[in-house]
């Protein structure tokens, strides 16, 4: 039918937990990573365990869809932060795109973890900052780096 033999993943704010589960899960099946504002770690958001306010209401939606205790999810080790080493031995180029001051999802306990963790298992990774700006808008005013980067990560 002309489908690509390998997704492209783009996840927006907790977009974020959902495509890199799925990514890590099934790292033969995708092409390419965009995570934009992404959440990387559900103890900086939404439970505000870090220096972000969080959402105690998408907290406890959190906790119920996992259905984990407040002590089990402090413990789980299966955020995106922790699941990259599939990604990098599969190969799997990723880039994010990320407000400097952002304080809903703070870049230093997401998008920061994820570049420096990825890079020290050898994955391949770029990081487009927007200086001065926060959680939105989501994006880049010109796109092109972004389509630039699902283009040459393609299937072929």
């Amino acid at each position: 039918h002309g489908f690509a033999t390998k997704a492209a993943l783009e996840g927006m704010s907790r977009g974020g937990l959902i495509i890199y589960y799925w990514a890590a899960s099934n790292p033969g099946k995708v092409a390419a990573i965009y995570g934009d504002a992404p959440v990387c770690d559900f103890k900086s958001w939404p439970a505000g365990r870090g220096g972000g306010k969080g959402s105690l209401g998408t907290w406890k939606q959190c906790l119920a869809a996992y259905g984990f205790t407040e002590a089990e999810a402090v413990a789980y080790k299966g955020n995106p932060i922790d699941r990259l080493a599939p990604l990098a031995k599969a190969g799997i180029p990723i880039l994010h795109v990320v407000g400097d001051a952002d304080k809903v999802v703070p870049i230093t306990e997401n998008s920061d973890i994820i570049e420096q963790r990825y890079k020290a298992l050898g994955g391949k990774i770029h990081v487009i900052h927007k200086p001065g700006v926060g959680h939105h808008p989501h994006s880049l005013k010109d796109p092109e780096p972004i389509v630039e980067f699902f283009l040459a990560h393609a299937p072929r």
